[in-house]
């Protein structure tokens, strides 16, 4: 199953069609997104015998895959060559930090630079189907809506103010938190947990990996998070980029206005912003 939101609306992608839910429940499942992620499973249940219907999306923006979530997790160094490439040791345990949720954007934006070092990210995004606490790795699955594109561009400036790195405000500007264009749901793919990643800035790809490369999996990364506090229903897990980010290369790279950042995960499909000027 493919959602996606319109309008702020959630909606269900079947083929080309986009198709609003709660017109074509007939209010059985309502406009808000979230609300829909607190009854996931009943919502894939009437999804799965939907009949073909002419109930179109309405006209506006796509959406964040789960825009208006409780929580955003993000966790650092999560692939190995790119805690390599920052001169650091893998991590022992996920590092976590948060991107604040007026970040979030959907998919195809413009993207306001607020200064002159700011950085893209290619992730994974994991997006929550069920309150997930004290979960087994072996179960983890269970409790994930789907799979969704993200990017977590980063100002680093910023996150490097003062004595203590300031990972989530670097990170929480406007726009700094594009998903989409639609979430997935696991069964979809033949190995949920190996999909090609790939990051491309004005048409070279610098970034080029498999999530199979994550230090911690996806399983692993609930497990690990929900022992801590509960994961709810519409929450994001931003899960880590590969090695290619542009503050560790020789010369330092950052996003100008005018480039052009293309975001792309297997299966599930792409982001787009375009840089401008704050």
């Amino acid at each position: 199953m493919r959602t996606t939101t319109r309008a702020g609306r959630m909606c269900l992608v079947i083929g080309e069609a986009v198709i609003d839910v709660e017109q074509a429940s007939a209010g059985r499942f309502p406009a808000d997104p979230l609300t829909v992620f607190e009854e996931w499973d009943v919502f894939r249940s009437w999804a799965a015998e939907l009949e073909a219907v002419d109930v179109q999306a309405p006209t506006g923006p796509d959406g964040s895959a789960s825009p208006t979530p409780r929580q955003v997790f993000a966790i650092g160094l999560n692939y190995r060559d790119h805690a390599e490439e920052a001169g650091l040791a893998a991590p022992e345990s996920p590092s976590v930090f948060t991107k604040f949720a007026t970040s979030l954007t959907g998919p195809d934006t413009q993207l306001r630079l607020p200064g002159g070092r700011v950085d893209w990210e290619a992730e994974l995004v994991v997006v929550m189907g069920r309150r997930a606490e004290h979960v087994a790795a072996g179960d983890a699955w269970s409790y994930v809506a789907g799979l969704t594109v993200g990017q977590d561009y980063s100002e680093r400036d910023v996150q490097s103010v003062g004595p203590m790195p300031q990972f989530s405000l670097g990170k929480s500007f406007p726009g700094f938190a594009p998903t989409g264009p639609v979430l997935v749901t696991a069964d979809e793919f033949a190995d949920p947990d190996d999909l090609a990643i790939e990051c491309l800035v004005n048409g070279e790809s610098v970034q080029k990996s498999r999530t199979s490369s994550m230090i911690f999996p996806v399983p692993e990364l609930i497990a690990r998070l929900s022992a801590v506090c509960p994961l709810l229903p519409g929450d994001l897990i931003f899960t880590g980029t590969p090695s290619g980010v542009g503050h560790a290369r020789t010369p330092q790279r950052y996003l100008r206005p005018g480039d052009e950042v293309v975001t792309r995960i297997e299966g599930i499909g792409q982001l787009r912003q375009t840089c401008v000027a704050a």
